[in-house]
């Protein structure tokens, strides 16, 4: 995997191989960019289940002021410390953490653009969206960007729109405002 553009255009990003993840492919992450791109510049990200990290620093190279990456697996969290060290990226935070606690952990309105992709098969989206709603968390003009394998596993309350759904193969991609 590689940084598609921006900043950090070009550099590898690992961690592909890591059990129980499953990255984003460059050609979803390029044209998932391409629709929030206005979102993610200047913003607060959140990369929920960030596995090697390839969201959240793409996102930074996209000119997020800051990232916040979370991951319940302590492989995947040494990797993405790897990736921001070979990358030279400073201005992001990196949680080993349940998704749970740690939405919990942050600030009403903290958040421009929040990435939920989750392992496939659970309820996770489901269950995020409902703390991020109760907490608040997400800024009035953000964006939460959604990636299963069903689209019926995207399952969100009235106070979200979709303003985008894409299929990629086997994986869907909404984006709700």
């Amino acid at each position: 995997m590689k940084v598609i553009s921006g900043l950090y255009k070009g550099r590898k990003i690992e961690g592909f191989d890591i059990d129980g993840t499953r990255p984003t492919m460059d050609r979803v992450k390029e044209s998932l960019f391409a629709m929030i791109q206005d979102y993610v510049k200047d913003g607060v990200v959140l990369d929920l289940f960030a596995g090697s990290g390839n969201l959240a620093i793409e996102a930074l190279s996209e000119q997020a002021n800051f990232a916040y990456l979370v991951d319940n697996n302590k492989k995947a969290i040494e990797m993405i410390k790897k990736n921001i060290k070979n990358i030279n990226i400073n201005n992001c935070e990196v949680i080993y953490s349940d998704y749970r606690q740690a939405l919990k952990s942050f600030t009403k309105g903290q958040f421009d653009v929040i990435f939920l992709d989750p392992p496939y098969k659970t309820n996770f989206i489901e269950e995020s969206l409902k703390i991020i709603d109760e907490s608040n968390l997400l800024k009035d003009n953000g964006i939460i960007v959604c990636e299963s394998d069903g689209l019926d596993k995207i399952v969100y309350s009235d106070r979200y729109k979709s303003f985008k759904e894409k299929k990629y193969g086997d994986k869907w991609v909404v984006i709700l405002k």
